[in-house]
């Protein structure tokens, strides 16, 4: 095993952060602008070649934003978004937010180097300061070490992980492809729901089924946790791993719970978030849950509550944190068109669910040898 030498990225790249025009002098630094402008929150781990909003000339001589060249490498400090990582495909400037970081192109090759710090992200956000968002300072990017290897050596490494990471991202379109391919299935077997007139009657949701809200159970009182009923929380909805908790059959007695197919909704924080349960499950209080009747398949009834996402989210109180109380999420109404007709939905769901299952499996596959080539790459074991 070979390790290459490793060496700050403050000695042999340019650093810097950008600045945000006033505001108040939107018409000389932004109206008509020309420049890109680039925001923390469209750093989105790819090539940035177009940006939201522009700057113009006269904020760039009059301001402390600084016009950055294309290849530059940008990281988010600070923020939801810090950690983010982008290549800059075009001239542009950028808001305090993001760091830019420039190699000597005899030095090292942006690809590779764009590799290297991503590959150490996770360390990076961990020496920053605050909470749950910690900022991190220029100081941590220019002391951050990197393996700096001969420049072909560097230009064979990036070309390897580009390519293993490409392989990825067309698994991950292929699965965001099939989740709009169940929206257009349905759309043409029963009309969109957000259109009127409905292609069938509608009912509210109260009247289709059991609708409740979770609760947890008491922290002061033991054996409610670590049984074998799933205990779901908004964070567990719309994901694939099995819920972090679990309750005792003495916790589910303190709480709500479902059989397996109910539509599970949040209806405190991220409004409209929702999942189908796969077993009897409980859920905590920011869930409301539809535990279907006999005129609603499972399936179909989950599939025609995603289109009300948006107007859930519009109804819902305003705030420190949106609430949807239950009341008026049991009164919106989903089309119910004959049984049959349903069940046909419903197995073709299932297929797709299958393709679903099989590109999720491909893809943590390729993760783990995305993960596994980043880590020999930069401790010099990739030959």
């Amino acid at each position: 095993m070979t390790r290459h030498p490793t060496a700050r990225i403050g000695d042999f790249c340019q650093t810097g952060s950008g600045s945000t025009p006033s505001r108040s002098q939107q018409e000389r630094y932004y109206a008509g602008g020309a420049i890109p402008w680039v925001k923390s929150g469209e750093l989105r781990e790819g090539l940035i070649v177009k940006t939201e909003e522009h700057v113009t000339d006269a904020a760039v001589k009059e301001t402390a934003v600084k016009l950055v060249p294309a290849g530059a490498i940008l990281l988010a400090m600070y923020g939801a978004t810090v950690g983010r990582l982008a290549i800059l495909g075009v001239e542009a400037t950028t808001n305090q937010a993001v760091c830019h970081i420039v190699p000597d192109a005899e030095t090292a090759d942006t690809q590779y180097l764009y590799r290297a710090i991503a590959g150490q992200v996770p360390a990076i956000i961990a020496m920053g300061v605050g909470g749950a968002q910690p900022n991190i300072s220029q100081a941590i990017v220019k002391n951050l070490q990197v393996p700096l290897p001969p420049l072909p050596e560097q230009r064979r490494i990036a070309a390897i992980l580009n390519k293993a990471d490409a392989l990825r991202a067309k698994r991950r379109e292929a699965l965001a492809e099939l989740d709009s391919l169940t929206e257009s299935m349905f759309i043409e077997m029963f009309g969109d729901p957000r259109e009127l007139p409905l292609s069938w009657p509608s009912k509210p949701l109260k009247a289709l089924g059991t609708v409740m809200t979770g609760r947890t159970p008491s922290s002061t009182k033991e054996g409610m946790f670590g049984g074998a009923v799933p205990f779901i929380t908004p964070g567990d909805l719309e994901c694939d791993e099995p819920p972090k908790r679990t309750l005792t059959e003495e916790g589910v007695v303190e709480v709500n719970s479902v059989r397996a197919g109910a539509s599970l909704v949040c209806c405190i924080g991220t409004i409209g978030k929702m999942g189908m349960t796969k077993v009897r499950s409980a859920f905590n209080q920011q869930i409301n849950a539809v535990d279907w009747n006999e005129t609603v398949d499972d399936a179909y009834g989950l599939a025609a509550l995603r289109f009300l996402k948006s107007q859930m989210a519009a109804q819902a109180a305003s705030t420190t944190v949106p609430i949807l109380n239950k009341s008026a999420f049991e009164r919106f109404e989903i089309p119910v068109p004959p049984l049959p007709l349903q069940s046909t939905f419903a197995t073709r769901i299932k297929a797709v669910e299958a393709l679903k299952v099989s590109h999720r499996t491909a893809l943590a596959a390729l993760d783990a040898l995305f993960a596994s080539l980043q880590h020999r790459a930069f401790s010099g074991q990739l030959s």
